[in-house]
């Protein structure tokens, strides 16, 4: 009987380990983050990475389910604090500026940075030998820090790394200076560059975690102690070709055959640019079902959006127009705020601001109201000009004939002045469905954000800007046609004529 019991929780103990505690959030920016977490090349609906396979073998030692979250690199730390998810991974640097803001882990990469440039330049191995040239590097990175400190060096500093390598190869930048992994992903492939000189620095990459949960952290903390062991982290490493010397110098697990470099291998062949036109062209049509979704998401919030904006718009302008003193100051206080102040601005506060006063919204209601509180204002001072277009002999008329004050607006001024802006909102919406791009910063993916994924991860910035571009025209067309439709039949009913 001992022994069936036995037998019975070793077959149960892996079942219990899966139910152990609710599903764990964690994000990163995989929008063109190889070798960190990125979508695969082959198919664009499978996220892999480094970090990727590190977050799995994590969930099966801590027992949970692990849940990603996409999310723009700028956002990932806020996003973290506001309590989106539970851990974030991306390349992100153990340091005393990133310490302030939240708890990391113990380190699971030590690197370098490693300066790439044009495999016909010489002499440019080490910070010293860059003073008097233009380098790239990313913002806010351990790299960009100690060209600063160099001096002497014109730094360019990008938000992704693939720009940096491509300026390099074009003859924009004298070289490029980034972490190693980076380097061995994007510079090594390319027969253009060459790494030179020896590595720079020193750098950790942690997993970073909210500092009021210090339990999660023994937890993930011990996780990485017992991959590094047991050789775990060692073989993930190896199959993506990032097992360096600094790592084998930290490493405390027994010896063992080395894992074959699967990964990369896979990654180089993947990545690679297409052989004929052909191979272009699968490869444009195996975009279309993102393409779809994308721009699915793009028109959902801006349609949710320009309707807030028409109905705040239209009644901002009224009481500007029409209303009492107090409400005239609110109207004219709201709008110049909002024009006065940037979009981005605007999204993030009401997104990542707004939180802190107790009011926390959904990524895609932050970005419906966010775009159609900004409209509002525009679309205001539309509408107040269609109003005064309107000669007040129909408003004196409309009383003449027994009308209210709201009455002789809603049938006679606003119809009119509805049909005077009607242009210009066509022209609105279609702006708004550009600038719903900016949304791409609090998690929700369309279709500019689809186009830098495309783009960096296979070096195409012409076939997949076209197909980008052409959705854009096509989602805006059909709604310049209703609008001229629309126009037509109002000018009827108001006894207008033909525009």
């Amino acid at each position: 009987m001992p022994i069936l019991l036995l037998l019975l929780s070793l077959l149960l103990l892996p079942v219990c380990a899966r139910a152990d505690g609710p599903p764990l959030r964690w994000a990163a920016d995989a929008q063109s983050g190889a070798p960190f977490v990125f979508h695969d090349p082959a198919d664009q609906s499978v996220l892999t990475g480094f970090e990727y396979d590190l977050m799995q073998a994590l969930g099966r030692r801590l027992g949970r389910t692990m849940v990603f979250v996409q999310n723009d690199w700028d956002g990932l730390i806020p996003g973290l604090n506001r309590g989106l998810y539970d851990l974030v991974i991306d390349g992100i640097e153990i340091t005393p500026e990133h310490e302030e803001a939240v708890a990391f882990s113990s380190p699971y990469y030590d690197t370098a940075e490693r300066i790439a440039v044009r495999r016909d330049a010489a002499g440019l191995g080490s910070i010293q030998a860059l003073r008097g040239h233009t380098v790239g590097t990313l913002k806010d990175t351990t790299s960009l820090r100690l060209l600063e400190a160099a001096g002497g060096i014109r730094i360019r500093s990008y938000e992704d790394e693939t720009n940096a390598y491509t300026d390099l190869a074009n003859g924009r930048l004298d070289a490029v200076m980034l972490d190693e992994p980076i380097a061995q992903y994007y510079a090594v492939p390319d027969a253009r560059l060459r790494l030179s000189g020896p590595p720079v620095g020193h750098l950790s990459y942690g997993i970073a975690m909210r500092r009021d949960d210090p339990a999660l952290r023994a937890r993930v903390d011990a996780a990485l102690d017992a991959m590094r062991h047991d050789g775990e982290l060692r073989r993930i490493l190896q199959r993506w070709n990032l097992w360096t010397p600094a790592m084998a110098a930290t490493d405390d697990a027994a010896p063992g055959p080395a894992a074959a470099p699967i990964a990369w291998e896979h990654w180089l062949k993947a990545a690679a640019p297409a052989a004929t036109w052909r191979d272009r062209l699968r490869r444009y049509a195996s975009f279309l079902p993102l393409l779809g979704r994308a721009a699915l998401m793009t028109l959902s919030v801006s349609a949710c959006a320009m309707v807030l904006a028409v109905a705040l718009g239209l009644a901002l302008a009224l009481m500007r127009r029409d209303g009492a003193a107090p409400l005239r100051w609110i109207a004219v206080g709201y709008i110049e705020i909002v024009r006065g102040t940037p979009l981005l601005i605007q999204i993030l506060f009401i997104f990542y601001g707004l939180p802190a006063l107790g009011v926390r919204l959904d990524p895609f209601l932050a970005g419906v109201v966010a775009l159609g509180l900004n409209y509002a204002a525009y679309e205001a001072e539309n509408y107040r000009a269609g109003l005064q277009a309107v000669p007040h002999g129909q408003f004196e008329a409309a009383l003449a004939l027994n009308m209210s004050h709201g009455q002789a607006l809603r049938h006679v001024v606003v119809p009119q002045a509805f049909r005077t802006v009607l242009p210009v909102m066509t022209n609105d919406f279609i702006s708004l469905l550009k600038d719903s791009s900016l949304v791409s910063v609090i998690t929700l993916s369309e279709l500019s954000q689809l186009y830098v994924r495309l783009s960096t991860t296979y070096y195409d910035y012409l076939g997949t800007g076209l197909m980008i571009g052409s959705a854009y025209l096509l989602l805006g067309l059909p709604f310049v046609r209703l609008a001229r439709l629309f126009e037509r039949r109002l000018a009827r009913a108001v006894g207008g004529g033909r525009f």
